[in-house]
């Protein structure tokens, strides 16, 4: 396996990455959280073609495609750091030939760090987790968190409309688009642990709760990495924690497996899939060393796994994977070293 990293560019802050396709093109985007931060567009056979989707945005956590579109996507804009997020909003997003990228509000929704968009049957549903209610300051946890829900419109200018579904969620920070016992699931993570949201099968139904891991989480990726069937739970612990770990169920309960080995602090990104076509965990630590890894499992028997450094000194916040026919892309949003880049990994 080779990886060769490309820098698509310096941005101060760079903290959410995404990807889409447009007219059969494939984009890659990078977003900022510095207040006033941009968000640009990748694409070309070796991305060097750039274009601004904003300029004066920032505060974007998560930029995620609307079904069922050609490459129109909401995202995150006002989400500060330092948690300065009361007026944290969505924004829809969408490339026009002529006029270029045309940004619209849909909804205003303080807090809300993590969302996406699960379809049910014909529905579009909205669902987005908020890291609290309210802050006094940085330190002040006392009002959690909570995750509202809504359907999606046919025509976004009228906004989206949303109601809570659970509250009292304490730094309610992680999100992961997975399956839960064959169905379609969001997870979702904070203090008391890993949710599954799983949406109804029509718009009059409840949604159904599940909670699966009891204990602090940051973040989460659910993957099925040494093979078994089952998917395992790759986690960040505690909040914005010094603790990297592949859980694996045993009957009805999960186990740690894997820690990652090195001293670390403010892990951030976890991402898992495929790497040329093998299971592999995507891991990024903020501090530090501020390391970018790749774990995966050489004996499933034996649960054993290794771990490879791809670089130090990147700080990365957030990752995601593309893969293609001849590589697989790992997107990085380097926010230590203010710095959008990408890894490709071929055989």
């Amino acid at each position: 396996m080779k990886i060769d990293k490309k820098i698509l560019d310096s941005i101060v802050r760079c903290y959410c990455v995404g990807n889409l396709t447009i007219d059969n093109e494939l984009f890659i985007f990078m977003a900022s959280e510095e207040v006033g931060g941009p968000c640009y567009a990748y694409h070309g056979p070796d991305f060097e073609k750039k274009e601004a989707v904003w300029e004066q945005g920032g505060g974007t956590m998560s930029i995620i495609e609307i079904p069922d579109t050609n490459g129109e996507f909401l995202a995150v804009q006002n989400f500060f750091p330092g948690f300065k997020s009361e007026k944290a909003k969505i924004v829809w997003c969408r490339r026009d030939p002529e006029k270029g990228w045309i940004i619209h509000d849909v909804l205003n929704l303080p807090y809300v760090h993590r969302f996406d968009i699960i379809k049910s049957g014909s529905t579009k549903w909205f669902i987005g987790a908020t890291l609290c209610t309210s802050k006094r300051d940085r330190e002040d946890w006392s009002d959690p968190g909570k995750v509202y829900v809504g359907i999606l419109p046919d025509d976004l200018s009228q906004g989206v409309k949303v109601w809570p579904i659970m509250d009292n969620l304490l730094k309610n920070h992680g999100y992961c688009r997975g399956t839960y016992e064959g169905k379609d699931a969001c997870y979702i993570t904070c203090e008391s642990g890993i949710y599954a949201f799983i949406p109804p099968a029509d718009t009059n139904g409840d949604w159904s709760i599940h909670h699966i891991l009891e204990r602090p989480i940051s973040d989460v990726a659910v993957f099925d990495i040494d093979g078994c069937g089952t998917d395992e739970l790759i986690t960040i612990e505690p909040f914005h924690g010094n603790r990297f770990i592949i859980n694996k169920k045993y009957g009805n309960e999960y186990r740690e497996v894997y820690s990652y080995p090195n001293e670390i602090n403010f892990a951030h990104a976890v991402w898992a899939g495929l790497i040329r076509g093998v299971p592999a965990v995507i891991g990024g630590i903020r501090r530090m060393n501020c390391e970018l890894f790749m774990v995966q499992c050489s004996d499933a028997e034996k649960q054993i796994y290794n771990t490879t450094i791809i670089e130090e000194g990147v700080g990365p916040s957030n990752v995601a994977v593309i893969n293609q026919a001849d590589r697989d892309i790992i997107l990085s949003a380097n926010h230590t070293k203010n710095e959008a880049a990408i890894y490709m990994v071929t055989d």
